[in-house]
């Protein structure tokens, strides 16, 4: 999908010489795939001790 955007120059040479990228839609493309990653991690911390797990893993794991 083409869309026209509005970056400023030096964030988007500075995304470039981080992520080693030569095009400007790579280092956009990298740069959106890393953010949503940050996201789902921070989404994923927020739920840090709601989650409890039984410690049947050895009967799971010979139940196949």
């Amino acid at each position: 999908m083409k869309t026209t955007l509005n970056i400023p120059e030096e964030l988007i040479k500075t995304a470039m010489s981080f992520s080693k990228n030569r095009k400007k839609t790579q280092t956009v493309v990298v740069a959106l795939q890393e953010y949503i990653r940050l996201k789902k991690i921070e989404k994923i911390l927020e739920n840090e001790g709601e989650l409890q797990f039984k410690n049947t893993w050895e009967r799971t794991r010979h139940a196949r």
